[in-house]
């Protein structure tokens, strides 16, 4: 939960390039001089005499105990803070423990929330439901309408919370003009960041207050484990997260934060070829005769394409998001199940920043639990398609999606 970026030995210099904080960030070597950087698979730290470890105890520095900090948490924390371009981050056993750490580091009952209501249905829920028992009050709005934002703020509203672009439809929301709303009525904005990730976009030099990451995905990058992260000032992630953290528990494992510390290192290169493929597939997409419509930042026919210019460096991310032509919901599941389960070998799961590509429905899985008047006002028919497009060679990609795609239009 410190935020000065150093590489084991010595201090890195000003102005090296993301890239480099990537494979670089860490803290210092051990006795042994390791290049890669250590595990530390231990849950306690024997202390040298009990006046220290009551120094430690007491201020927070040092380690004591892994569920307060460990070595190789505080790696993956400096490392993704250098590439967020925050002061500090803090880790969490997913990104719904990271949301969760946030929502008890900064609420309390009667709080106002404004919330994109094209959020993650997990999201949903727990703002709409899970905290709503204990008094805090949110408001759901259009995630690309800015009047409505700032429509929906109140004198009590303390946080306002977009993911950006958003699963599954990528909706972008412009994160400056968010900022703005939030920081004139005194509240925070915090951007899930988790589909552009660093790479792409970096909310708080738009001037986002905290930025989320669900690192079980891009920053992972082979689907292997669960992580989260809250990016941010100091004074937030040390004065609000870390006592929530050390407190219930929602703690980041020594192994899972090694194994996405080094997923970091290829987080450029992955999300840059996850971005190129993605786009070659929507333009094939684009040209089905049983496709609808296809959502991709990286089209033209994106409604937001200009701010995705503007706000993602050019860059469409490696989600595909697309809607088979059908009438009514029975015939649109129908038809959207025959898509999926006509593919030979991509992976049918819900995960997404993974090499392998994934393919799912998001009415039935992750979206499943929301209300259907829930996933309506979010656009969530029942023939749409979330292909989060991995690292194999986009023809292999095309060719099996064709094989449900062809024949789905004569189904009744």
């Amino acid at each position: 939960m410190t935020s000065k970026p150093s590489t084991p030995g010595h201090a890195l210099p000003e102005g090296l390039h993301p890239d480099t904080l990537a494979v670089r960030v860490a803290i210092e070597r051990s006795q042994y001089g390791e290049n890669s950087e250590a595990l530390y698979l231990t849950s306690g730290f024997v202390q040298p005499d009990s006046a220290t470890s009551a120094a430690r105890f007491a201020s927070g520095d040092g380690y004591t105990y892994t569920r307060t900090s460990n070595p190789t948490v505080t790696m993956f924390e400096k490392r993704l803070a250098a590439l967020e371009g925050t002061e500090a981050a803090i880790g969490a056993a997913s990104g719904m423990g990271a949301i969760l750490m946030m929502i008890m580091g900064l609420l309390k009952a009667g709080d106002h929330v404004v919330l994109s209501r094209s959020m993650f249905g997990s999201t949903l829920n727990l703002f709409g439901k899970e905290f709503a028992k204990f008094g805090v009050q949110t408001t759901f709005v259009s995630q690309t309408n800015v009047d409505e934002w700032r429509a929906a703020v109140q004198p009590n509203t303390r946080l306002l919370f977009a993911e950006t672009p958003t699963n599954p439809l990528t909706e972008l929301c412009d994160i400056a003009a968010l900022a703005d709303i939030a920081h004139q009525a005194g509240a925070l904005l915090a951007v899930d960041n988790a589909f552009a990730t660093p790479v792409l976009q970096r909310p708080a030099s738009l001037g986002a207050d905290l930025v989320m990451h669900s690192g079980t995905k891009y920053l992972d990058g082979q689907g292997r484990v669960m992580a989260g992260a809250l990016c941010g000032s100091a004074e937030l992630i040390t004065g609000k997260f870390a006592p929530v953290m050390r407190t219930a528990g929602m703690v980041l494992s020594p192994f899972n934060a090694w194994v996405v510390l080094k997923g970091l290192e290829t987080l450029s290169v992955r999300v840059k070829a996850h971005c190129q493929n993605a786009l070659t597939v929507a333009q094939w997409l684009e040209a089905q005769p049983n496709v609808a419509r296809v959502y991709y930042p990286g089209l033209p026919s994106h409604p937001q394409h200009a701010l995705a210019l503007r706000q993602m460096g050019g860059l469409g991310g490696g989600v595909v998001t697309f809607e088979v032509k059908g009438e009514g919901s029975e015939q649109l599941q129908r038809r959207a199940f025959h898509v999926i389960d006509s593919c030979s070998w991509l992976s049918i799961a819900t995960n997404l920043g993974d090499t392998k590509t994934i393919v799912s429905h998001p009415a039935t899985t992750s979206h499943g639990r929301l209300t259907e008047e829930q996933r309506m006002a979010a656009g969530m028919s029942q023939g749409v398609i979330r292909v989060a497009v991995g690292l194999e060679h986009p023809q292999d990609v095309m060719a099996d999606l064709a094989r449900g795609l062809d024949g789905c239009g004569a189904l009744n």
